[in-house]
């Protein structure tokens, strides 16, 4: 006969299953909400019909070769291109230096600062985007290029702070006290041990702050200028005269560069992190 003690035992992993079971099911329905559409709109670029919709049709890259001749979407596209790269390097630059002097150095006001860097974060875009368009309209000044480019930055930096801030971490200062006692200058120091560190943070961050960038919508439509367009507001643009099938290839388009590039950052991050390792270990033999 089951002592009671076993029967409560029994009872709660039956109700545990259950309930992971539950859990697990609840999160594959939350996964296919969210990327049965993507999926969808990946296999209609391929579609040959005009009409985008099921059945497919039959297979066909028109779409795509109508995307390269919609100069359009070529402009759009060269304008995020160029607006990303540049807060990419600008983001990643501040970001590194930022990250080093909040892990390594004590002075006043360094909590505050640090909590500023990383608040664009915790803010909503679209609240952001709204705050910064009503104080621009405030000062009366007109929306340009170089305003919608520093709120790019401005998006960006917190993640590129976050991710050098946790690589800074894990480098013990020894290294650059030992070059420090040898006679470097603290820029030697920072250029010559610290930096090389860091390379991969720093590629992982600059990739992020790409990613960020060339994908951003919400901020881009308060703060771009008129008649300039990026490739998420012309995406929009297009979905209000009609549903092309032109969109559905801009839009796979997107998605390799949103996915594939942060992907691609990581496996970087990691080769190199790896590779750091592998020569501090050899030099310490």
């Amino acid at each position: 006969m089951m002592k009671p003690r076993q029967m409560t035992a029994g009872r709660r992993n039956k109700e545990g299953k259950w309930a992971w079971r539950l859990t697990g099911f609840v999160t594959l329905c939350v996964y296919i909400f969210m990327f049965a559409p993507i999926v969808a709109t990946v296999i209609l670029s391929f579609n040959a019909s005009m009409f985008g919709g099921f059945p497919i049709t039959g297979f066909s890259l028109q779409w795509y070769g109508k995307l390269m001749a919609n100069e359009a979407v070529l402009a759009a596209f060269r304008t995020s291109l160029w607006i990303a790269l540049v807060t990419a390097i600008t983001a990643t630059a501040i970001g590194v230096v930022t990250a080093f002097a909040i892990v390594r150095f004590e002075f006043p006001g360094k909590q505050p600062l640090s909590t500023l860097v990383i608040l664009p974060a915790l803010v909503p875009e679209t609240i952001l985007g709204v705050g910064l368009l009503v104080l621009i309209k405030a000062v009366d000044q007109p929306r340009t290029l170089l305003l919608l480019v520093l709120g790019h930055i401005l998006l960006a930096l917190p993640y590129v702070v976050l991710i050098a801030q946790a690589r800074m971490v894990g480098i013990r200062r020894v290294y650059e006290e030992a070059a420090l006692s040898l006679g470097a200058s603290r820029f030697s120091s920072f250029g010559e041990i610290t930096l090389p560190l860091l390379v991969p943070a720093v590629v992982a961050g600059a990739m992020l702050a790409f990613t960020i960038s060339f994908d951003n919508t919400s901020a881009s439509l308060f703060w771009r200028p008129a008649g300039v367009e990026t490739m998420p507001t012309q995406i929009l643009s297009m979905l209000k005269v009609s549903i092309s099938p032109e969109i559905n290839a801009l839009g796979t388009v997107m998605i390799l560069v949103t996915v594939g590039i942060p992907l691609l950052g990581g496996l970087i991050m990691q080769s190199l992190t790896k590779l750091i390792r592998g020569e501090t270990r050899e030099e310490v033999q």
